[in-house]
């Protein structure tokens, strides 16, 4: 008989989780609150308590190509950077094509997860559910999947800045912005530069009448596109990147890249600059925040000290009067009610998991938290090798190992993560993305090979080495290989370019060594060949 699996949720950890579980022949149960799909990405006009928030105007700040799952690209015509809404239409097709809507049990709502009384013999969990009419109903499980997000209990700390309660305008936090009409000729600060902070900053300062944007630290400000217009992380997270970047001496690394950056816009004199280098911390994601400091639309201040009526005073002593509202990008705190709450929580209320995964103090390892990670690239190929391996740990198919260690790796990580984030909760959640996803891959048994690509396909070793890191390459062998992973890679490029081809256009002879060294070969007369479905491959 095939364990059963819970999986709490049914955003994009949720769907990916189901789909695996078919996968290894365990029985999926997905536990959903709302009565959609989706979860972070289903767009809702009005925020809902302990749901996450998103706003209407978002974007995705990484590309289709490197942000899809590994075993079914997303359609050649969608654009390369996508609206929130055409997103979820490519979650719906994913359900629909794999199946998965029919073992998702809607608007219930998972009240506990505990450890059965033999829990040491068997793993199994008690789950308590309460559906939509408000019965509740009790499970048995040999598994669970958390994939209810990090994302729904945002952090408003009014208590940190002297003076809000005299505040006369009005304070949000960025889960409940959806749009700047309510911010139309108004003065407003917006706190936090991460990429929510810069994109509503961004946004607000389009119609307000003034737009601050409050910093500690500052941050380096990047645009999607790359050289030629490309998407930038399929140019910059590749494995010879990775590599050279490990060989280097970092400084030389940081400088070099720094230097590109000032280039474009100096960091420096837009008020920018932060404190630390280019590659300690994750960079903000953002193409029209540099313009909007440049027309005066939107000017950095330093960080927020404390409030005096309807004046907001900043650090280094700046007072900007009759502010009406400010909005507080300023992160959100894990919670989990329904897990047992002796569950592997640190000093400091961060949640200590091997490899960001499982939590080490089990004795059977048959809980596994979902995309509780930040990393320099995208989310959906980390939770996707995270599920890969965590429902191969539930199957008994892959083991972890003992529990000393796991708490030394985490130790280990911690130390070296605090070097560059001082906050305990912040530096718990940073992996370093290829290096996290390669040493899954390896405890899965699906890394590739460069030395054997290179003696049986060449063609392909070239694009896997030098070319994007997209995630159709955890396909290519082992456990879950997919026969349409080699066109898949071999094609990339063609999808990336597919989306440009509304109009002909004519252009003059190209020199041999530009073609060369183009990712794209011209061809005349001749419609690219780019599949439109996984069901094309």
């Amino acid at each position: 008989m095939a364990r059963r699996v819970a999986v709490v949720g049914a955003g994009i950890s949720g769907l990916v989780c189901i789909k695996v579980c078919l996968d290894e022949g365990l029985e999926p149960v997905c536990f959903e609150r709302s009565d959609d799909i989706g979860g972070l990405w289903k767009f809702k006009e009005s925020p809902e308590p302990g749901f996450s928030g998103i706003y209407r105007s978002l974007v995705t700040n990484t590309s289709k190509e490197m942000m899809c799952f590994s075993d079914f690209p997303m359609p050649a015509d969608y654009p390369n950077y996508m609206h929130h809404s055409q997103l979820l239409r490519y979650f719906r097709l994913y359900a629909e094509h794999f199946d998965l809507k029919r073992h998702i049990n809607f608007q219930t709502t998972v009240r506990s997860v505990r450890q059965r009384p033999d829990f040491s013999t068997t793993g199994q969990w008690d789950v308590v559910t309460v559906n939509r009419d408000g019965e509740e109903d009790q499970h048995i499980f040999d598994g669970v999947l958390v994939c209810s997000g990090q994302y729904t209990h945002p952090v408003l700390p009014l208590g940190d800045f002297p003076g809000h309660e005299t505040f006369t305008g009005r304070c949000y936090h960025s889960w409940e912005y959806k749009d700047a009409d309510a911010f139309r000729g108004k003065k407003v600060v917006v706190v936090g530069i991460g990429n929510s902070g810069g994109d509503v900053a961004v946004e607000i300062s389009r119609s307000a009448e003034k737009t601050f944007l409050s910093t500690r630290d500052g941050a380096w400000v990047v645009g999607r596109m790359s050289t030629n217009g490309l998407p930038l992380d399929m140019t910059a997270i590749t494995r010879l990147t990775h590599v050279l970047t490990l060989l280097l001496p970092k400084a030389l690394v940081n400088w070099v890249a720094q230097r590109d950056l000032n280039h474009k816009y100096d960091h420096r004199l837009y008020g920018l600059m932060p404190r630390h280098r280019l590659l300690d911390k994750r960079v903000v994601i953002n193409d029209d925040l540099p313009g909007q400091i440049l027309q005066g639309a939107l000017v950095m201040k330093s960080n927020l000290q404390g409030f005096q009526g309807s004046a907001l005073v900043f650090e280094d002593g700046t007072v900007e009067e009759n502010i009406d509202a400010v909005v507080f990008c300023t992160g959100y705190k894990t919670i989990f009610s329904f897990l047992p709450p002796s569950l592997s929580w640190g000093p400091d209320g961060e949640m200590t998991l091997y490899k960001r995964l499982f939590p080490p103090s089990l004795e059977c390892h048959t809980l596994a938290i979902m995309g509780l990670i930040q990393a320099k690239g995208p989310i959906m190929p980390i939770v996707e090798m995270q599920a890969r391996w965590a429902t191969r740990v539930i199957a008994g198919l892959c083991h972890l190992p003992p529990q000393e260690t796991m708490l030394s790796v985490i130790e280990s990580d911690r130390r070296r993560n605090m070097k560059s984030y001082s906050c305990p909760k912040q530096a718990a959640l940073q992996v370093t993305y290829i290096s996290y996803l390669d040493f899954i891959a390896d405890e899965i048994g699906v890394r590739p090979s460069i030395f054997r690509l290179l003696l049986r396909d060449p063609v392909l070793v070239l694009k896997v080495f030098l070319g994007p890191y997209t995630p159709y390459q955890f396909r290519l062998t082992g456990p879950g290989r997919w026969a349409g992973a080699r066109q898949a890679i071999l094609t990339q490029w063609e999808r990336v370019a597919h989306p440009f081809k509304t109009r002909v256009v004519y252009e003059p002879e190209t020199r041999l060594f530009c073609s060369i060294l183009s990712p794209f070969k011209k061809k005349k007369k001749k419609k690219i060949g780019c599949f439109k479905s996984v069901k094309e491959l």
